[in-house]
């Protein structure tokens, strides 16, 4: 590896280390993406446990066990409250935009998912229906509605739950990186982010 003549090359060599750049990242949105990330992957162990069949089609799909938007949510408000202090503007932000994905999960987006379900199954009544009388026509959807939208209340406090505890970890190996920077005695400005 080559040694840095000058200081703005050392400076530029330094800036290409990935940790560095990890460190230099806005934390709160990898703890939230890295929340919901694994989130997804562990929807695929929750299918397997409940229908005994794997299906890594479960990464990518909305629904499931556990909420994928609660534990991002939840992660990034537990790492801001952690970080900024409970009394803080940015937790509040958090607090309550949180609140709102994950009651729009359980609510507003399950029963989409339900009503869904029924026009499915209403399209199902009228294709039996059209075969028994000849006299009435009907042109079958080609695809049905997609009906596993939302979330049951448990999926949601199970993701939220998640995501708290990861956005809590997360804060605290961060704060535990800056303590030990401070005790070297290097700049720890990137960390306050």
């Amino acid at each position: 590896m080559m040694k840095p003549k000058t200081r703005y090359q050392a400076k530029a060599l330094a800036e290409t280390n990935p940790v560095k750049q990890v460190r230099q990242m806005n934390r709160g949105i990898l703890t939230a993406f890295g929340a919901i990330g694994i989130a997804q992957g562990l929807k695929i162990f929750t299918h397997k446990a409940v229908t005994g069949k794997w299906d890594l089609k479960q990464a990518f799909t909305t629904g499931g066990m556990p909420s994928s938007h609660s534990a991002g949510v939840s992660a990034l408000a537990a790492y801001v409250a952690s970080n900024k202090g409970a009394r803080h503007t940015e937790t509040a932000l958090a607090v309550v935009f949180g609140t709102i994905v994950m009651y729009d999960a359980q609510g507003i987006r399950r029963h989409t998912g339900e009503i869904a379900k029924l026009v499915n199954d209403l399209e199902d009544n009228f294709v039996k229906l059209s075969g028994e009388f000849p006299s009435l026509e009907y042109v079958e959807q080609e695809k049905e509605l997609k009906e596993l939208l939302g979330h049951q209340p448990l999926e949601v406090l199970v993701g939220g739950l998640f995501g708290a505890g990861l956005g809590y970890t997360m804060a605290k190996i961060e704060n535990r990186e800056r303590e030990m920077e401070q005790a070297r005695g290097r700049r720890t400005d990137h960390l306050d982010s």
